[in-house]
């Protein structure tokens, strides 16, 4: 198990690294042991970012912290319209921290990073005393690399623009919940978390400059991220309910359980704004991938009602949808 002495910065420290971390994460870059990692980066524009993931259960159906913390700092460089090269990884760790368990997780991360293509080149361990923390709390930063010439942002949007969902929503949200409450559904519901970079990078040789922009709906779900689109263009959204992705297991759970699955989070999905005349090219790129065979227009984007998203109902009517207030589900990444 994990001791205090593995975050004194002595021998325990260098052992933990060296067996745990540098066995598993080793690369040129990281091997050379130095206090800051040393990067060639091509010429261009980098997108930088950052997350900390204090996810509540650790493991869950379809990953665990360790998974979510790489996919979701390569997520976050790939919906920018980077391709992902480089990360970080901080682990704050609970004294009594089983070693089995941080093995486990670590060698997730490997296998996400690898499935991404990225590498972890620098780190940092802390351990502190049993109620200092959580079990484990992990921080990843990101490096990517921009290409001349592209450039996404909502700021970009027009009305008539398709708005692309990459496949169902909600599995990640009610994973963890599901897990965390001990519940049990007749087909088990397993979180989307995967990385992205392969099919962003789709999207974009089909669309080319007619990707407006992309996000990945993770907190708050589709419903928050869109109205974050819909402030930031200045512009209207309306969603089609009849054409919403969603799991008959998904929204009979959340009927159940009171939850709106519009604002479940996830972690594999992306949303895409794109230009009419290159929207059907960018769902065929999308369908011909594993993450993107569901893909599916769900609307548009329209001058009428500046900053706010609509939801057509079955029925005809329509709706505001508004973003998420509060905090329904606590810990979900």
């Amino acid at each position: 198990m994990i001791l205090l002495g593995h975050g004194s910065g002595g021998t325990l420290t260098n052992q933990l690294v060296k067996t745990v971390f540098q066995e598993a994460f080793g690369n040129p870059i990281l091997d050379e042991m130095l206090d800051a990692a040393v990067l060639e980066l091509p010429k261009g524009r980098i997108a930088f970012t950052t997350d900390s993931f204090v996810v509540d259960p650790i493991f869950f159906p379809g990953g665990d912290i360790g998974k979510i913390a790489v996919c979701g700092t390569v997520n976050d460089l790939a919906v920018s319209g980077a391709e992902p090269l480089y990360l970080s990884a901080g682990f704050i760790i609970e004294e009594g921290f089983p070693l089995a368990d941080l093995r486990r997780i670590v060698h997730s991360m490997k296998e996400a990073a690898e499935s991404a293509g990225v590498r972890v080149v620098t780190g940092d361990t802390k351990v502190v005393g049993r109620g200092g923390t959580d079990k484990i709390f992990i921080n990843t930063t990101g490096i990517g690399l921009i290409p001349e010439g592209r450039v996404l942002s909502p700021r970009r949007m027009q009305p008539g623009d398709a708005v692309i969902v990459s496949g169902s929503l909600g599995e990640h949200g009610l994973a963890i919940l599901a897990r965390r409450e001990g519940l049990s559904f007749t087909t088990p519901v397993v979180s989307d978390c995967a990385p992205l970079q392969r099919l962003t990078r789709a999207i974009l040789e089909a669309g080319g400059d007619g990707i407006r922009c992309m996000r990945d709906p993770t907190r708050g779900g589709l419903a928050t991220t869109l109205n974050e689109l819909a402030a930031q263009s200045g512009q209207g959204i309306l969603v089609h309910e009849e054409l919403l992705p969603l799991r008959r297991e998904v929204v009979g759970a959340c009927e159940m359980l009171g939850i709106d699955p519009l604002y479940l989070a996830n972690e594999g999905k992306v949303i895409v704004v794109a230009a009419p005349d290159v929207a059907e090219r960018v769902l065929e790129a999308m369908r011909g991938l594993p993450e993107g065979t569901g893909a599916l227009r769900i609307g548009e984007v329209i001058p009428d009602n500046p900053g706010l998203v609509l939801l057509e109902t079955e029925l005809g009517a329509t709706r505001i949808i508004t973003m998420l207030e509060g905090e329904p589900l606590p810990r979900i990444c």
